[in-house]
């Protein structure tokens, strides 16, 4: 627990910490040693009732386990019922045993769980694990509060593939919900049950002899060891009821019953006996999941907390420390739960009123996850509804959508959820799959619209309203409703919801076009039309600034370009390049400067170009996700391989992180496809293509259509490379039918003379000459239409010579010039005179006329057009 309100993925350190063993345990190395033996396997499972010790067997284990086995521990618990949340936590748990560069790299691969399938996502984990040195045990404790049958069928995947230096341990209350048998069969299983994890008797008489002191006959042992069945909680409870004063021989002869009658027996037992002031403290603080004295304090309404918990751990009342500082606890589940089935039997207001607390006292603390859950508890639905409205953006930066879900659900069916709430309801419904429900949530929120409502309020749901229907349109491709939606809404000044306005649609893909919201690379003149009234649409209100108009106008930008209107794709990006988020967000400022980046390319401006990349990799040096620095490193040398420069090729190339021996993830597949490249200029052909080979069938599963067209491209040129013509061919015509169904250009432009060469031998074998344009299908029209945009190598000299479209005044000169001297744009209105906002407007002028976004690219370009040799 942190007292840092988590608006960032933050993972509580006590979950992915082994917890620490307790004081006075008995020795169980029968039990230590089989645990040590079966880690050669690939599952082990611990499972037996709550109280028989599962935990604190597994925390002896692995702090006795030595060096040579790292062990890495998830402390599960009901939020984790969540796909997002639970592999980014169990990621997060390897990645801190694992040590550097590898956990650095596990940690960055959970920033893709939002954006890729559930089988990329395992392959590209599973891959990073067997890089891994010496051997490792991930420990999941208590998985039997896991129920959702996506983690569940993920992780029987994940221990299907498992590397064999890694091991599974769970701790489980129940059998698993996936089958074992197979490994099982390959003696790749163990498992310790209740029978093995009770006490002998030769335990039980350590615990109370060696351990406790307890001065007890051989035969009082031997028959609390069969009263207890070797039940080790009951054996505890008993001991806290002998050292009390109760008479031994009466209590044996009264303690008898199964588990929960005997639990129920003693804990009665154990807290009647307990000073008024301390059954107060345990009775109110049972509500708390875990717990530090500042929240005890807040629960039960006093302010001597720290000296109650320390009498509550001093009386052995089933108090486990959480953290090394001994700040956080909990209470064992047993006890808690027979606490908190006591209060709601006997206090049932008491117990709402207590989770009430506990939800304020979250809240001031920033402990939002936590606080509703206690709200949920305490059945205060209107401090749910103010909860999740305060948390929303946070879970949607998290991802954790399984438990926005949840909360959702839990409001009773009679309780009215806000309209506004509603919206966000129907978008995280969207976000996960189910767009019918979606629908018909914003069908009965467009229908409580009311007359009689404010004025604002109505405003307000329209723009929600807007939003999500705006991504349900985007997501499904379904346009029809969408207009009819717009059509009512043309004419009104809507406000912006932060909410709404602020999610981040790219947290790691270079282009736009290639995440769901840019249609994963489909383009169409619908798409195109769309894009224009949405982001026409926003302009209109002002929402230039909002984080779904400028991924809009990037992945608008980035299909003009594939479409080859350059100028309509360089107007966009410079658009772009001028708004807040473009500056701050990685999701749009790499994928912008690759763009610009593209565009000088295609006029062979390459200074340009590689200052454009250059630029965005400062402004991502600082970031903690190496991801972007990979991405434009990888951009970097795809320019380099374009201006035929081998040796900074070969000097880059160990920067990207990558290797031809690797099993490619398709996290990383711009990165390998770039390799590819790389190998393919070095007369690597067959290493090429055995990576192309493995990610295709990646990018088909993940329906990235642009990365498909690219890999079938590249495997074409590969292979005509090596010779092997009607192969290379198969491949060309697998990628032109795709781009032709998208009006894809650049993707074969940009490959320059090899591919002009491949489709002419294209066009030769299917016999197309201008000729026979029009008279075949579109596909022959649309291999014509390409040939004819091929420059010959005059034509691509001349464009490559840069020549300014409109002359620059004397004033912008003089900008030039102080640009130059690196004047700020205070000093520049100092010197001509000016006040800053007409030299910004000044300085926006100049970069439209010399088509570039920034200073440094303004400086290069009055270089090439020798704009101040007059000097």
């Amino acid at each position: 627990m942190t007292d840092t309100a988590p608006d960032a993925p933050v993972i509580l350190k006590t979950k992915i910490t082994t917890p620490f063993p307790k004081a006075n345990l008995v020795a169980r190395g029968r039990l230590t040693d089989s645990l040590s033996k079966g880690i050669n396997g690939r599952l082990t499972l611990v499972c037996a009732p709550a109280g028989f010790g599962k935990t604190t067997l597994l925390t002896q284990w692995a702090h006795n386990s030595g060096p040579t086995c790292a062990c890495a521990w998830l402390s599960l618990d009901a939020r984790d019922n969540d796909f997002i949340r639970f592999w980014r936590t169990l990621v997060r748990s390897l990645a801190d045993k694992a040590g550097e560069p590898a956990g650095q790299r596990l940690t960055a691969l959970t920033l893709s769980l939002q954006d890729i399938s559930v089988s990329t996502f395992l392959d590209a984990l599973l891959n990073e694990l067997y890089e891994l040195p010496g051997k490792m045990v991930l420990v999941l404790d208590d998985y039997h509060l896991i129920g959702d049958t996506r983690i569940h069928d993920s992780l029987a995947y994940f221990i299907e593939y498992l590397p064999s230096a890694l091991h599974v341990l769970i701790a489980s209350r129940s059998e698993l919900p996936f089958s074992t048998v197979k490994w099982i069969a390959k003696r790749e299983h163990n498992e310790l049950h209740t029978a093995t994890l009770q006490f002998t008797a030769d335990e039980t008489a350590a615990f109370y002899r060696d351990v406790h002191n307890q001065p007890l006959t051989d035969e009082q042992i031997r028959r609390l060891a069969v009263r207890t069945e070797g039940w080790v909680t009951g054996l505890q409870l008993a001991l806290l009821s002998l050292q009390s004063g109760t008479d031994t021989a009466r209590f044996l002869d009264e303690f008898h019953g199964d588990h929960r009658v005997v639990s129920d027996y003693l804990f009665e037992e154990v807290a009647s006996q307990l000073p008024p002031d301390l059954y107060s403290f345990v009775l109110k603080t049972s509500v708390l999941q875990e717990m530090d004295a500042d929240l005890c304090d807040a629960v039960t309404e006093r302010a001597d907390a720290r000296n109650l918990l320390e009498l509550a751990k001093k009386s052995n009342l089933f108090l486990l420390p959480l953290d090394e500082r001994d700040a956080w606890f909990r209470y064992h589940h047993l006890f808690a739960g027979f606490l908190q089935e006591l209060l709601k039997r006997k206090h049932p207001e008491e117990w709402l009123r207590l989770n009430r607390l506990a939800s304020a006292a979250c809240i001031s603390r920033g402990f939002m996850n936590e606080a509703v859950e206690y709200a949920i508890a305490g059945e205060d639905y209107s401090l749910l509804a103010s909860c999740l409205k305060a948390h929303i953006p946070a879970v949607l930066e998290s991802g954790e959508l399984g438990n926005l879900l949840r909360w959702f659900r839990s409001f009773p069916p009679a309780y009215a959820i806000p309209p506004a709430l509603s919206l966000h309801y129907a978008f995280v419904l969207l976000m996960t799959g189910q767009a019918e429900q979606a629908e018909l949530l914003l069908d009965r929120v467009e229908a409580s619209l009311d007359a009689a409502m404010e004025q604002e309020e109505r405003k307000e749901l329209q723009s929600g309203l807007l939003f999500v229907r705006s991504n349900l349109m985007f997501i499904t491709g379904i346009f029809d409703k969408w207009f009819a939606h717009i059509g009512t809404l043309l004419h009104d000044i809507l406000p912006a919801d932060p909410a709404f306005y602020t999610f981040n649609y790219n947290r790691s893909e270079p282009l736009v076009r290639r995440t769901p919201l840019g249609l994963k690379g489909v383009l169409s003149p619908d798409t195109e039309r769309i894009g224009a009234m949405f982001t026409d649409l926003l302009e209109a209100r002002g929402w230039q600034g909002s984080y779904i108009y400028l991924y809009v106008m990037q992945s608008l930008s980035e299909g003009y370009y594939e479409w080859n209107r350059l100028e309509d794709s360089r107007r966009l990006a410079v658009l772009v390049s001028r708004s807040a988020p473009a500056r701050e967000l990685p999701g749009l400022y790499v994928p912008m400067h690759l763009t610009q980046a593209m565009l000088y390319a295609a006029e062979g401006r390459f200074e340009l170009a590689h200052s454009a990349v250059d630029e965005a990799f400062e402004a991502a040096s600082g970031l903690e996700d190496s991801r972007w620095r990979q991405l434009l490193q990888a951009a970097r040398i795809r320019l380099y391989l374009k201006e035929d420069r081998s040796a900074d090729v070969k000097k880059a190339l160990p920067q990207l992180g990558v290797s031809g021996k690797d099993k490619p993830g398709f996290r990383q597949e711009f990165e390998y496809v770039t390799l590819a490249r790389a190998l393919g200029s070095q007369r690597k052909e067959k290493e090429a293509l055995r990576l192309l080979e493995l990610l295709k069938p990646q990018c088909e599963r993940e329906q990235l259509l642009s990365g498909i067209i690219e890999i079938g491209i590249l495997q074409a040129l590969l292979e005509n490379q090596r010779g092997q013509r009607t192969t290379a061919l198969r491949h060309l015509h697998e990628a032109l039918e795709l781009g032709s169904q998208n009006g894809y250009i650049r993707s074969f432009l940009d490959e320059g003379s090899a591919m002009e060469t491949l489709l002419r031998a294209y066009a030769r074998q299917y016999r197309l000459t201008p000729e026979t344009a029009g008279q075949g299908d579109g596909l022959q029209d649309y291999v014509l239409m390409l040939l004819s945009l091929f420059m010959p190598a005059s034509a691509r000299r001349k464009a490559a010579d840069p020549a300014l479209a409109e002359e620059l005044s004397r004033s912008e000169i003089s900008l030039l010039r102080l640009i130059r001297q690196g004047a700020t744009n205070k000093q520049m209105a100092e010197h001509l005179t000016l006040s800053e906002g007409t030299v910004k407007v000044y300085l926006s002028r100049l970069y439209e006329k010399l088509g570039v976004s920034s200073r440094t690219q303004a400086l290069v370009t009055a270089q090439e057009l020798k704009l101040l040799d007059a000097e």
